[in-house]
C-alpha cells in the first residue's frame, strides 16, 4: 500500500525532529554513556516532546509490522 509508507516516512521525519530536539545539551559524552552533571525533571513542553516521541515510535513500529503482513 503506498498510502501506508507514506504515513511512514512522514512519522519518522517528524521522529527525526523530536529526537533532534531532546537532544539540546547533550555532549558526545552524554551519547555514549558518560554522565551528566546537572539532573533534572522534565516540565511542560519538554515532557511534551518526550512524550510525543515514545507514542510515535510505537506507532511507526505498529505500522511497520502491519507492512509486513500486507
Amino acid at each position: 500500500m503506498p498510502g501506508l509508507i507514506i504515513v511512514q516516512i512522514l512519522i519518522s521525519l517528524v521522529l527525526i525532529a523530536l529526537i533532534l530536539l531532546q537532544a539540546k545539551g547533550g555532549g558526545l559524552g552524554t551519547a555514549f554513556g558518560g554522565q551528566s552533571a546537572v539532573y533534572h525533571t522534565k516540565k511542560g513542553i519538554e515532557r511534551l516532546v518526550f512524550y510525543l516521541t515514545i507514542v510515535l515510535a510505537v506507532i511507526l513500529t505498529i505500522l511497520a509490522l502491519i507492512n509486513l503482513k500486507l
